[in-house]
Parts: structure tokens; sequence; C-alpha cells
């Protein structure tokens, strides 16, 4: 019996995954133009309804033709010293503002002389918009820069959380000589995770272009291995936002000296509290004794 090249080719099933292909194929390019900033709209998450600021100064600092929002709040050690000895610089996750969090998280550093400069997002409360990724890394080396002018010779640690970390991490790869560590609580690799959680169901053809929107100052796995600085790693064990094995990513990445706290129990918004506020404390020691000289400039 004769069996003929069309009955074997494609094999059973094999038809309707060549079509699924063509279609994906033939539908990407219209897909890129029509959702061209997709990732800012399913990564940012601007509000610029006036909040309370409970007592958090607010500065302007010109911006990409606009301004940009920053809030300010010192601790009480501080307050009672009349000059903070560190300055800490906070960028917010994708859908938090600095006025909502500032004055807070000032007093968690009570016992230490600390002022806290917590920036919006562009596009985020006072800060002017559009909302874009591409304006983050460039609106974050802003606000850094004029602290730096501000801090003189003291020491400046970068803290940043959630979406906050990419920013974060930006910032100390771009300006090594200014900073004397960093905090990063649940940073999330953004190409990785596109790629990795989202990739399989569209045959990456979807996935990988808009992974490559992501701008490239914001890329948490490249800029880790380019920094030197002493890290604080504040890692949410049932993290259901950023899994675990992404912050992993970074973490290993991170060429500089780390401490890695592990919150137990803690989701990806819980707020450092207890025993894990207390650690770290222990650990802003560890990173501030690192500073064995004046802070360089």
């Amino acid at each position: 019996m004769t069996i003929s090249l069309a009955q074997t080719w494609p094999p059973q099933g094999g038809m309707h995954k060549i079509t699924r292909l063509v279609i994906a194929l033939a539908i990407l390019p219209f897909a890129l133009v029509m959702f061209a900033n997709l990732p800012d709209q399913l990564l940012l998450f601007p509000t610029t309804k006036p909040l309370n600021p409970r007592g958090a100064a607010r500065k302007t600092l010109p911006f990409d033709h606009g301004e940009l929002e920053v809030w300010i709040a010192q601790s009480k050690r501080a307050r009672l010293n009349g000059t903070p000895e560190t300055y800490v610089v906070r960028f917010y996750g994708n859908a938090d503002r600095a006025d909502a969090w500032v004055a807070a998280e000032a007093e968690m550093w009570n016992e230490r002389a600390i002022e806290i400069w917590g920036m919006n997002y562009p596009g985020f409360g006072g800060s002017t918009g559009p909302a874009r990724l591409s304006r983050i890394g460039p609106a974050a080396l802003a606000a850094f820069d004029e602290l730096q002018h501000r801090a003189r010779d003291r020491p400046i640690v970068v803290y940043g959380a959630s979406l906050g970390a990419t920013a974060a991490l930006h910032v100390a790869a771009s300006r090594p000589a200014g900073i004397a560590g960093l905090i990063l609580h649940n940073p999330p690799p953004l190409r990785e995770m596109i790629l990795r959680q989202f990739g399989w169901w569209n045959l990456w053809l979807l996935a990988g272009p808009v992974a490559l929107q992501i701008p490239r100052d914001l890329d948490s796995i490249q800029n880790a291995r380019a920094i030197r600085a002493p890290a604080i790693f504040l890692l949410a064990e049932r993290d259901e936002v950023v899994a675990p094995r992404f912050h992993r990513l970074v973490v290993n990445a991170y060429a500089g000296e780390k401490r890695v706290i592990a919150l137990h129990g803690a989701y990806h918004n819980d707020p450092i509290e207890g025993v894990a506020l207390a650690n770290l404390n222990d650990a802003l020691g560890w990173l501030l004794g690192k500073i064995s000289l004046p802070h360089a400039q």
C-alpha cells in the first residue's frame, strides 16, 4: 500500500499548531502598534488625588519641562540633633506615593538621625505627567542629584520597594561614588518576569516584544551586576506579586556585598515591622559601618 506524503505531513494536530503560529505572526505587527505603551498601562497606576502628608515637607524640582515632586521628613533624632547624619532617597511601588508614606517611614527610624526624601514618579501626585516607565530612571537620577547636593559629605542610602527597586538599582549603577548602600524590598526583574510568566501561552511572540519595551535603565539584572556598594535585601516569603524565584535572580546577580533578610510569612505589600524591622535596623548599622571615610562627592 502506498502512503502519500500528504497523509503523513503535517502530523495529526500539527496543522492546528501551524495555523495558530501563522495567525499569531500575522497579528503581531498590529498588536505592537495598538499596544505600544502596554508596559506602562500594565505596570503603572498613577493617582493625583491630594493626600495627607502628615507633616512631611513638599519640594519640587524642575524635570523634563515640568515638575518632579519630592516629600521630605526627618526622624525624631534628626529633629533633636538639628541635622541628619544619614539621608535616604526612597522610591515606591507602582501604585504608591511618597506623600502617603514618607512621614511614617521617618518614624520607623526615630533612634537614628535620618532624613528621607520620597519621590513621586512622573504622573503620580504633584509630579508632572505623563506616567511612563521611560521617565522613571531620569526622574530618579534628578531626585538623587538634588539630594546629593544637599547631603554634601553625609552618606546617602538608596531605598526601593517593588518597582522602586528598579529605580534604586539604576541610581546606584549610574552614581557609584555617590551612595553608601542600598535597601531593596522585593526587587522585580521586569523583563525576566514578563518572559517567564507570560511568554509560554503566546509562544513569546507578544511577551518578547513587550519585554523589549522595558527601558534598559530599569534592567535590574544588568544594574545589579554593575554595583559594588553594600545592599540589604528584604524578601517577602509569600510574595504573590513578584514571586520569590524572581527576587533571587536579582540577589544572585548583585555584585556588591549583601545581607538578605527573609520576611517570614509576609506578602508583597506587608509592612516592615516587629522582628523584621529590628533586623533591618541592625542591617542598616552594618551598612553604615562600611563607611570609613567621608562620603565621596
